[in-house]
C-alpha cells in the first residue's frame, strides 16, 4: 500500500495557567501523525499523540525517539488497512505501553479510510445533525477566578459543571460549591467534582462527607490509582457516587479491566482514550461496565481539535448517554481551527465550518 505516516510536533499554549492537583499548565506538547498517499498526492489523514506528564504511561523521556520507531516501521511494512483488520494492525504496530500513539495511529487510519475528511466515526454528530451534550469544566485556582469560570459556564447555557477540586485549601472549595447551591439547585445545576487522587487514605471518608452536602452527582478518582481495597470500600461507603479516572490506565488486557471493575464496583468510570490506548480499549470497557451495570461517559485529555474531534466522533457513535467532558477545545489559544463549536452546553460538528492545518 502507499500510505505513509510522519510525526510532526507541536506546542500548544494554555490560555491561562490550568491548575491540576499535579501542578500548573502552561503548555503541552503534542505529536501530530501526518498520513499521506503516495499514489494520491491530495490525501492527508492527521491524527494526533500527547502523553499527559506524570499521568500517561507513555510520559517517557525517550518518547519521540519511540514514535519515530513506529512510524518507520509502519511505513516499512507496507500494510493493506481496512476497517476490519485496523485494530490488530494498531496492536501488533505499536506497542502497549505506547498507548497514546495507539490513539493517534487509530484516529489516522479511521480517517484515511473514510476520505480522509476528519471523518473518523461517520454518526448523526459527525453529519452536523446531533449535538453532544457536555459538562462545564471549572479549572483550579483562586478562588475568584474559579467563581468567575462558573458564572461565564451559567451564562453559556451549562446545566452539568465540573469542578477541579484538591489544589486551593479544602475548605474554600466548599464554600465555592456551597455558593454555587446556594442560587441552584440539584434539579437545575448537576455538580461533578474531580479531585485527581488528591485525598488521602486518611481524610477521604471525612472530606466526602462534607463534600455530600453540596448533592453532587459524582467525584472523580478521590484517591490516588493503584489501592485496589481502598477505592473498594471507598465505592461502597462514599455518601458521593465515585468515578473511576486514573485508576484505569495501563489496563490493556480485557481480563485486568474485568478483574478492576468486578472488584471495586465504581457507580462510573470515565474513558479517556488517549490515556487508554486507543477506541477499541474504550470498546472494551464500555463492554465490560455495561455487563457490571456501571454507568460511563467520555472525557478529552488535553488534545487538540484533532484529537477531541475524533474522540467526540467515538461517543457520538453511541446512544445519548449523560453530559460527557468534551470541552476542551477552548484551552489552547493556537488550536486548530476546526467545525467544533460549543452552543448552550452542547458540542456540534459545523461543516459549513474549515479546518485549518497551516500552523503544521
Amino acid at each position: 500500500m502507499s500510505i505513509r505516516i510522519e510525526p510532526v510536533p507541536y506546542l500548544l499554549h494554555f490560555r491561562f495557567a490550568a491548575g491540576t492537583s499535579r501542578g500548573i499548565l502552561h503548555e503541552k506538547k503534542i505529536w501530530i501523525l501526518r498520513l499521506t498517499d503516495t499514489e494520491n498526492p491530495g490525501v492527508c489523514a492527521y491524527g494526533e499523540c500527547g502523553p499527559l506528564a506524570g499521568l500517561s504511561v507513555d510520559d517517557i523521556p525517550d518518547f519521540e525517539v519511540q514514535l519515530q520507531e513506529v512510524c518507520q516501521l509502519f511505513n516499512q511494512l507496507d500494510l493493506e488497512v481496512f476497517p476490519f483488520n485496523l485494530p490488530m494492525i494498531v496492536q501488533q504496530v505499536v506497542p502497549e505501553h505506547l498507548p497514546s500513539v495507539r490513539f493517534g495511529l487509530e484516529t489516522a487510519l479511521y480517517d484515511y479510510l473514510n476520505g480522509s475528511r476528519r471523518m473518523i466515526f461517520p454518526n448523526a454528530f459527525a453529519a452536523g445533525k446531533q449535538g453532544i451534550q457536555i459538562n462545564g469544566l471549572i479549572w483550579m485556582g483562586e478562588k475568584e477566578f474559579m467563581l468567575k469560570q462558573i458564572e461565564d459556564k451559567l451564562q453559556q447555557g451549562y446545566t452539568t459543571i465540573k469542578i477541579k477540586v484538591g489544589a486551593i485549601d479544602f475548605e474554600q472549595e466548599c464554600e465555592i460549591l456551597r455558593f454555587i447551591r446556594s442560587r441552584f439547585s440539584p434539579e437545575k445545576i448537576t455538580l461533578r467534582v474531580d479531585a485527581n487522587g488528591a485525598f488521602s487514605a486518611e481524610d477521604v471518608h471525612d472530606k466526602l462527607e462534607k463534600l455530600s452536602a453540596f448533592k453532587l452527582h459524582s467525584i472523580e478518582q478521590p484517591v490516588k490509582a493503584g489501592q485496589t481495597q481502598l477505592m473498594q470500600q471507598i465505592a461502597m461507603e462514599s455518601p458521593v457516587p465515585v468515578a473511576l479516572d486514573e485508576e484505569l490506565i495501563g489496563l490493556p488486557a480485557y481480563m485486568q479491566k474485568f478483574n478492576l471493575l468486578k472488584a471495586i464496583q465504581p457507580p462510573y468510570i470515565i474513558l479517556k482514550p488517549s490515556l487508554l490506548g486507543g477506541f477499541q480499549q474504550c470498546r472494551e470497557w464500555i463492554e465490560i461496565a455495561d455487563r457490571l451495570h456501571i454507568g460511563w461517559w467520555i472525557t478529552s485529555a488535553l488534545e487538540s481539535n484533532i484529537g477531541l474531534n475524533a474522540i467526540a466522533q467515538f461517543t457520538g457513535s453511541f446512544p445519548a448517554q449523560m453530559p460527557q467532558g468534551l470541552g476542551t477545545g477552548q484551552l489552547y489559544h493556537n488550536n486548530f481551527p476546526s467545525p467544533l463549536t460549543i452552543r448552550n452546553g452542547y458540542l456540534h460538528y459545523e461543516e459549513a465550518e474549515k479546518w485549518d492545518f497551516s500552523p503544521l
